[in-house]
């Protein structure tokens, strides 16, 4: 019972966090995907490498526990083309989704009605899908540290994170986006 009200207040945690940096506003998300702002983007990947070192920090202290799970190559790239439709049409992640019906915005509330839809799709075909999709491409637990170890994996991660922060330093300039 304790895990279930940890991840309550996290969610609500998660949730606030995310509307004051106006992730629940499908006008920013557009902004931000057709590149003319970076305050999500930023955002979003501070967010990331935060996450990250708190997570390496629960790993060390044995207090963090991750499950890596099977990559299958087109389970999941069809899965992430779905996705991305889904967001470019409603302008809302699943994440942001919820917070963004917690706002009380109508739209979000049908956003997560055709998430439900969806969902139940997926499950009355996925005796079929899953031999069809997933296992003929799966590649079974793999992780960037599986590959190369876990210093190497480290340093190609933070020279991920400083490329996209260099990146956005180009598109972006200094923040003076509207």
């Amino acid at each position: 019972m304790t895990q279930v009200w940890l991840g309550l207040l996290s969610g609500l945690a998660f949730g606030f966090v995310i509307q004051r940096a106006g992730a629940t506003d499908p006008d920013q998300m557009a902004r931000a995907h057709l590149l003319l702002d970076g305050r999500l983007p930023r955002f979003m990947v501070l967010a990331v490498a935060l996450a990250s070192v708190g997570l390496l920090g629960l790993q060390a202290a044995g207090l963090g526990r991750t499950m890596v799970l099977p990559v299958s190559l087109v389970a999941t790239g069809f899965g992430a083309v779905i996705f991305g439709i889904g967001w470019g049409l409603c302008g809302y992640c699943p994440g942001t989704c919820w917070a963004a019906a917690g706002e009380g915005r109508m739209d979000a509330i049908f956003a997560l009605l055709g998430g439900f839809a969806g969902t139940a799709v997926f499950a009355h075909f996925h005796e079929a899908l899953i031999p069809a999709l997933y296992l003929p491409t799966s590649l079974g637990p793999l992780s960037l540290a599986d590959w190369l170890g876990p210093v190497p994996a480290v340093a190609v991660l933070a020279a991920g994170f400083g490329l996209c922060a260099w990146g956005m330093g180009r598109v972006w300039g200094r923040g003076e986006e509207s």
